[in-house]
């Protein structure tokens, strides 16, 4: 039983909810409005009314205190942009003409305008625009959308906590805007930006606002002292201010280490903190701090970012142990619940007492609300949950579906000389180059073609049963002709087939693996409008069969040129995936990667001569801290090169990466051992290849020359002029010209605009470079 202190201390909360909707209804309105088939006003009306769903149904589940201000049309991250007036220059006349127009040129851009960068939230795969500052950043308080969802929570009758990127974590996540000097440390500005944000707090008091609740999760990291200084100055400000509301400081995703003493010594009023995973360390570390006396502390204790069932009787310990070291407890998921899908009992095709293993947003909701009365009113009271808890705890780790001999035997069988290949690079590219016979600067696509309405309307009608299998691949195998057909009338050098069969990079793969569970209904937000379904890795690995064969054989017997065979690989069918967390990922990745040799292998025996295995999430799930690097990045590259390391020298190995900040693992990416790199260069004018440059890196890399996450078209002398400036970092025998990421979220009206350019582009600098030869 717990101490009658206890009974009025805890209480449940949350700090973010899905923002899509049961349907994914904000994704629907936002592209009709981009489309112009919905109105602003409709548009906002719809955001307004699953605002207003999700606060009703938190308060309804037992949350005491809702979040508002987490819900976006695109990123909060961006929406933060907007509320400290750091509109890039080339935005703000959009912006003063029609906010709203102009806040989606940010993201998106417009044929005459670039948005800003986009790259992913610390380990996660959602994506956020990156603040551009320089030494002449003048930043303005615009509260208005934060006022607004705190006014329209009340008026509901609810308690509400207002969330905001903290200004630390906003500078950090920030870059020298084009044209400032690459060594502009945005951190500078803190001075200017603390007295927008107590501006934007004292709105927020005076609109009815008890709490706000700013997200520090950039303290997770390895911070320089400067930086921890910086913090240490921000909240000493901002607590030092009388007209403010009481400060909720959060951090996320790992543990603070040097900044916890920093934030637990700072005048606010309470932290949020995560104790789940590596992040359960801040239990000792606060303990070590001497808690937090007469404060507030929300415990983080479920896990807000993967969708297994919470270990109640773990939990409560933990929060038994935290009851002494703060004035308040309050119990949390551990993040933001953006990161899960809505709910899980929408899922009618996993089998019952599966599901029951599984906690979506709604779930973990619940179980935070379970975990706080029993923290406040006694075990007793929560006895029936807590049972029903250890029962599904012993099915999951109990069911033959989380233990099958023979991959484990097999995994356990793997030597050194299985993750490489049987020659080195240099005599690998010089059979390379001989077999495929491309020309200087080759030009490809990343993999898939626009998903157009017909090919969906097509999944949908064969899983209605209105058309047949035999009729749905008569529908893929056009598809895949008019790719081909484009393809070579284009001029591109090595084509794919498309991928007009494939829902998703991961969840095509894992519905054809053993150990994988899908949902139909678990979307979660990548960037602004897309969502993906990722699926559940639940059990041990294996491929019954072959997934992609068949599909890329067609497609090279539709022409004479090269045909890349595609797949997802280990670490990416992880990341993106809800992954079991009852072993190493390490293991689990093994178990992966032998299921992707074997479909690697099998490809190159039927023909295939370029094999692209896909790892965009290699740097995005890098852990937070340096010091977790190493024994992530061994088993990581060991699993990719596991996945490729039986094909013939004359095969080239392709990988693709986008989104990221991938200066930091350079050696990383050369131990991947991959004949050629794809990578993400478009938003950020080359600065990965001038990274791959630094490093001497010695290998092929085609650095993205077409942003295909804009609607705009670059034209041939755009695309050319990042061509030439990818030349000043790699020469020319060792670029590739292609797209930053693939093309399945486009149309096909600038699809071929701007494949066109991209050819039209490497054939000029190709004429370039042949002249400056011949002369």
């Amino acid at each position: 039983m717990t101490t009658k202190s206890a009974v009025a201390a805890a209480r449940a909360t949350v700090y973010g909810y899905p923002r899509q909707g049961r349907r994914r209804e904000l994704k629907k309105a936002i592209e009709g409005y981009w489309k112009g088939r919905v109105t602003a006003d409709a548009l906002r009306t719809t955001a307004a009314e699953l605002r207003r769903t999700n606060w009703q149904q938190l308060a309804e589940a037992g949350i005491h205190e809702v979040p508002t201000g987490d819900f976006s049309y695109y990123d909060h991250v961006l929406d933060t942009t907007v509320m400290v007036g750091a509109i890039p220059a080339r935005h703000r006349a959009a912006v003063a003409a029609d906010a709203l127009d102009g806040y989606f040129a940010m993201a998106r851009g417009t044929q005459d305008v670039a948005p800003l960068e986009m790259t992913k939230w610390f380990d996660t795969n959602y994506h956020y625009l990156v603040p551009e500052l320089g030494p002449d950043t003048v930043f303005t308080a615009d509260s208005a959308k934060q006022v607004a969802e705190l006014a329209e929570a009340l008026a509901l009758g609810l308690t509400a906590r207002p969330v905001l990127v903290g200004p630390v974590t906003y500078l950090l996540l920030a870059k020298p805007a084009p044209g400032v000097p690459a060594d502009f440390d945005p951190l500078t500005l803190l001075d200017r930006l603390l007295p927008v944000y107590a501006e934007v707090l004292a709105d927020l008091r005076a609109a009815g606002a008890a709490w706000v609740q700013l997200d520090e999760p950039a303290l997770v990291q390895d911070r320089t002292p400067a930086e921890l200084n910086a913090a240490e100055r921000a909240y000493r400000d901002l607590g030092a201010r009388t007209n403010r509301p009481k400060l909720l400081v959060a951090s996320y995703f790992d543990r603070l280490g040097a900044a916890l003493p920093v934030l637990a010594k700072a005048p606010v009023d309470g932290l949020a903190l995560d104790f789940t995973g590596a992040a359960a360390a801040n239990l000792d570390d606060l303990a070590a701090v001497g808690g937090l006396p007469g404060k507030r502390l929300v415990a983080g204790v479920v896990d807000g970012r993967n969708i297994w069932v919470n270990d109640l009787e773990k939990s409560l310990s933990t929060l038994g142990t935290l009851l002494g070291l703060a004035e308040r407890v309050d119990v949390s998921a551990s993040c933001s619940l953006l990161h899960v899908p809505l709910d899980a009992s929408a899922e009618r095709e996993i089998e019952p007492q599966i599901l029951r293993w599984l906690a979506f947003a709604k779930q973990k909701t619940a179980e935070a609300v379970t975990l706080a009365r029993g923290l406040a009113q006694g075990t007793d009271t929560i006895a029936a949950e807590l049972a029903a808890n250890r029962a599904d705890l012993a099915s999951r780790a109990a069911s033959p579906i989380t233990h099958d001999p023979a991959v484990r035997a097999r995994a356990a069988a793997v030597t050194e000389a299985d993750a490489r290949r049987s020659q080195p690079y240099g005599e690998r590219a010089a059979a390379q180059r001989a077999h495929l016979g491309l020309p200087l600067l080759p030009t490809t696509t990343i993999g898939s073609f626009p998903q157009t309405d017909e090919l969906r309307a097509a999944r949908a009608d064969l899983r209605a049963g209105r058309i047949d299998t035999a009729g749905y691949e008569e529908r893929i195998r056009a598809e895949i002709q008019a790719v081909i057909s484009f393809q070579e009338k284009a001029g591109l050098d090595v084509l794919v087939h498309g991928e007009p069969e494939r829902n998703d990079m991961v969840q095509y793969f894992a519905e054809q693996l053993t150990g994988y569970l899908a949902t139909r209904h678990g979307w979660v937000q990548s960037y602004g409008t897309r969502y993906v379904r990722p699926p559940i890795l639940a059990g041990d690995i294996s491929r019954p069969e072959p997934m992609t064969v068949r599909w890329t054989a067609y497609a090279r017997s539709l022409t004479g040129r090269p045909v890349k065979g595609m797949l997802t690989g280990p670490v990416t069918m992880l990341a993106w995936s809800f992954v079991r967390d009852d072993q190493p990922l390490g293991d689990t990745a093994r178990q992966v990667a032998l299921a992707l040799r074997d479909e690697v292998n099998d490809l190159e025996a039927a023909g295939t001569s370029v094999i692209q295995v896909d790892e965009p999430a290699l740097r995005e799930t890098l852990p937070l801290r340096a010091a977790d690097h190493p024994a992530y990045l061994a088993w990581a590259t060991e699993a990719f090169r596991l996945t490729t390391g039986g094909v013939r020298p004359e095969t080239q190995i392709h990988t693709h990466m986008c989104y990221a900040e991938f200066g930091d693992i350079v050696q990383a990416i050369g131990d991947l051992d991959a004949d050629v790199i794809s990578l993400e260069a478009a938003r950020s004018h080359m600065q990965v290849a001038r990274e791959l440059a630094a490093h001497g890196y010695p290998r092929e890399a085609g650095p993205g020359v077409y942003d295909i996450h804009s609607p705009r078209v670059p034209s041939t002398q755009e695309a050319a002029s990042l061509l030439r400036r990818g030349l000043e970092a790699i020469p020319a025998e060792r670029l590739w010209v292609n797209p930053d990421c693939g093309l399945k979220t486009r149309d096909w009206p600038e699809t071929r605009a701007s494949l066109e350019s991209l050819v039209a582009a490497a054939r000029t600098v190709r004429e370039e470079i042949e002249g400056v030869s011949a002369s």
